[in-house]
């Protein structure tokens, strides 16, 4: 299943506060709500976890899930223990899903908003 995922880097506890009011009175007002955001505290913390090796592997997974961390080092052609970093920290981000069936990136586009 496809989805998109918005990303917001900094910002306030405020801003993501709004963000939840107004998901929560469109889906009181019977409007569909199916959105997923992820905030990160500060740019140094998402540049840390969003590097361009992750960048490669989120989109190498999404159009190729694999049944484990080794297969997809395998299909990437590097190092296992560097793959197997790098599934912890976007799986733990919410960016990859492990699920029964392995290892998959369902997000068509990642949108990110960085506060100023």
């Amino acid at each position: 299943m496809s989805k998109n995922i918005d990303v917001h880097v900094g910002g306030s506890f405020d801003d993501a506060a709004k963000r939840f009011i107004d998901a929560w009175q469109r889906a009181e007002a019977g409007q569909p709500v199916s959105e997923e955001h992820l905030t990160f505290v500060d740019w140094e913390v998402f540049a840390h976890t969003m590097t361009a090796k992750r960048l490669e592997l989120l989109r190498h997974l999404r159009g190729n899930p694999q049944a484990s961390i080794a297969a997809l080092a395998k299909s990437l052609n590097r190092d296992y223990r560097r793959v197997h970093d790098d599934v912890d920290i976007l799986s733990r981000a919410g960016l990859i899903e492990r699920d029964a069936d392995g290892l998959h990136a369902d997000y068509a586009e990642i949108r990110t908003v960085i506060a100023l």
